[in-house]
């Protein structure tokens, strides 16, 4: 079993986020203004162990790593963004290429979405286009074949692991995808292993468009009541009364109930490499239009752990992958990095899971 953390290099400032956002605006901005929206709230998370960390520090891309190596980690998942030949947030992969520090495994998934002002992917209030061409394609696969071919990519039956995390947006899949094969191909001699994650299309047996595996994504945020919609509603006060927060407008959802609508719609095939989540709270990004999972602890975050653990344990060994979503996602409450409410918890529960283990008794 390879557990691979996904991982969001938006900790660094750039020119672009400074124009739009705010001279040296980072995910840290958000994380450090929001605050309690009810009784109970945790809000706003402090990091703990790694501090506040920039990524264009070389010691902190190693004190990552080697936090997540003592936890069973065995390779980050970079998200990586591609338009048209432009790259964004782009310094840490670049530096680790470079450098050849850490010495620790990883991947890349494009993050093929446009950039807007509203935190969720949709084409609203719109920073920067996401568009397609297969002439940019040509280009992004020659510069995917340079970072394949590092020795610390990680690989699937020696092909190099790409995920794209919008497969259904791209025009002539079926055909952009073979341009990526050939290139890389021509590049390394090797295919490259392409997985399609299903964010919004759970279930979905992408081997029709030509990938070789899917990535079921957790959390399918689209299974909660009501997800996108902003205003204010009757049923969602009703629904949120019943769990102690007195609001019309936030989405609330209890772990448990929200895990049983997501394995309502799990991949009935074989072909796809399962993924967990530790918990989610976006309010930092969205206020009080955000999504909070309520009653998420290192138990249960255990229990996913083992329960995806089963679902890929009679596959071939190479074919043994487990996603954790994420490393480092603080903005959406969703991160692994220590932070001084839960500490080393999520991380411990984490191993013993990988290890067979109990979950660790809570504090």
């Amino acid at each position: 079993m390879r557990t691979i953390a996904i991982h969001l290099p938006q900790f660094h400032p750039i020119p672009e986020n400074d124009a739009w956002w705010g001279r040296g605006f980072t995910e840290w901005t958000n994380v450090a203004r929001a605050r309690p929206l009810f009784r109970g709230h945790a809000q706003p998370r402090i990091p703990a162990d790694l501090g506040y960390v920039d990524l264009r520090l070389a010691e902190a891309r190693q004190a990552q790593a080697e936090l997540a190596r003592r936890h069973g980690i065995q390779g980050f998942c970079f998200y990586h963004y591609w338009f048209q030949g432009r790259r964004l947030i782009e310094r840490p992969v670049d530096e680790i290429l470079a450098s050849g520090a850490p010495d620790f495994p990883f991947m890349l998934c494009w993050a093929n979405e446009s950039w807007s002002r509203r935190w969720l992917g949709e084409e609203r209030d719109v920073l920067l286009q996401q568009t397609y061409s297969m002439q940019d394609h040509e280009r992004h696969a020659t510069w995917l074949a340079r970072a394949f071919a590092d020795p610390r990519y990680l690989r699937v039956h020696d092909r190099p692991v790409f995920l794209i995390y919008r497969p259904l947006d791209i025009p002539e899949l079926s055909a952009a995808l073979q341009v990526y094969r050939r290139v890389v191909h021509a590049e390394l001699h090797r295919d490259p292993f392409l997985v399609a994650v299903d964010s919004r299309s759970s279930g979905h047996d992408f081997r029709e468009e030509g990938f070789d595996y899917t990535m079921n994504f957790r959390p399918q945020l689209g299974v909660i009541p009501g997800v996108a919609d902003d205003g204010f509603g009757l049923r969602r006060w009703w629904r949120n009364c019943r769990l102690g927060i007195a609001s019309g407008r936030l989405k609330a959802i209890d772990s448990a109930e929200f895990d049983r609508r997501m394995r309502a719609i799990e991949p009935r095939h074989d072909h796809y490499f399962p993924s967990v989540y530790v918990g989610w709270d976006n309010t930092p990004r969205r206020g009080e239009r955000g999504v909070v999972v309520l009653g998420q602890t290192p138990a249960r975050f255990h229990q996913q752990v083992r329960r995806a653990m089963d679902t890929v344990a009679r596959r071939p060994p190479e074919e043994q992958l487990l996603f954790v979503n994420a490393w480092n996602e603080w903005a959406e409450g969703n991160h692994l990095e220590p932070d001084l409410a839960y500490g080393r918890a999520y991380l411990e529960a984490l191993q013993a899971a990988l290890q067979g283990r109990p979950a660790p008794a809570a504090d």
